[in-house]
């Protein structure tokens, strides 16, 4: 088993070396230059390496790049390998990367939130107290003695 220093260096290779395949040796229409290697994961024992990928633009776009990304696997393999220089070349799983629609997600879900306490505010503004401003009932001037005769 490879220790994890060596894993993430030969993550970080295989992000490389895919990233600039595909963007100048890949001629495939599908895998144009929307297409960007988020991240990418090998296991412990350096035979099996994730690559997570987004793609901008519609759900026709990204399978189109799904299919072309698999359909070039071979390739991207063979490339890693020549760079890598590694008794065995790792097989490459593609990912679609969820980052974005989960950001996207979150995004929404705080403007909504923005507008909702933007509501509570315009509601608020010029609005009084139901109990007057100071709701609280305050003690008698006189002492009570009811309370140090318990003790």
């Amino acid at each position: 088993m490879a220790d994890n220093a060596r894993a993430k260096r030969l993550a970080d290779l295989i992000r490389e070396v895919v990233a600039q395949k595909l963007q100048r040796g890949i001629k495939d229409p599908r895998l144009g230059s929307h297409v960007t290697i988020t991240d990418t994961r090998v296991t412990g024992d350096l035979r099996e390496a994730t690559v997570f990928y987004t793609v901008y633009g519609d759900e026709e776009e990204r399978a189109a790049a799904a299919a072309g990304l698999e359909s070039a696997k071979g390739v991207l393999r063979s490339e890693v390998g020549r760079a890598a220089q590694v008794k065995f070349t790792p097989t490459l799983t593609f990912v679609a990367d969820a980052l974005p629609d989960t950001a996207k997600t979150i995004e929404d879900l705080l403007d909504r939130a923005r507008q909702s306490d933007q509501q509570v505010r315009d509601v608020a503004t010029g609005a009084s107290y139901a109990a007057g401003a100071d709701p609280y009932r305050k003690p008698a001037d006189d002492d009570d003695t009811d309370g140090d005769a318990a003790e």
